[in-house]
């Protein structure tokens, strides 16, 4: 990760190209290609640990994650933030689960995967990030 920018910037920008473009190009493709490119993603930002992720998510603009709860293969987090600029109740987080999935991977070493699950009145999103410890990379 580069140094911490701390200009403020618009989200009506970033808003426009994640939750309008981007869904009208991909079309109904838009949550398998979002979890390939988050996995493409964490290749080009490499973490050395899962702790570093909640640094990256807020300097990525994606929100506050927080890990929740931990055991020997799996992992859930939660991702908070304002709920207007978030969005929680009309856009994809497919994006940040790639993105999660490809880090643990890389740090663990066994096939991961994570899935995501919207709580849009309760302004989050939980990631469940699973490795299968037989399945050695």
């Amino acid at each position: 990760m580069s140094t911490t920018n701390t200009q403020n910037f618009p989200l009506f920008g970033y808003e426009l190209i994640r939750d309008h473009v981007l869904s009208s190009v991909l079309g109904k493709n838009e949550e398998d290609i979002l979890y390939w490119c988050g996995k493409e993603l964490a290749r080009k930002f490499p973490l050395y640990s899962m702790e570093e992720a909640v640094s990256f998510f807020q300097e990525a603009g994606w929100g506050e994650l927080s890990i929740e709860k931990q055991s020997k293969d799996e992992t859930f987090y939660t991702l908070t933030g304002d709920p207007e600029a978030m969005q929680f109740d009309k856009r994809c987080f497919r994006l940040e689960s790639g993105f999660l999935a490809a880090q643990q991977e890389k740090i663990s070493g066994f096939l991961t995967e994570c899935y995501d699950e919207k709580k849009a009145k309760r302004g989050l999103v939980r990631f469940h990030v699973k490795w299968d410890l037989k399945d050695k990379l």
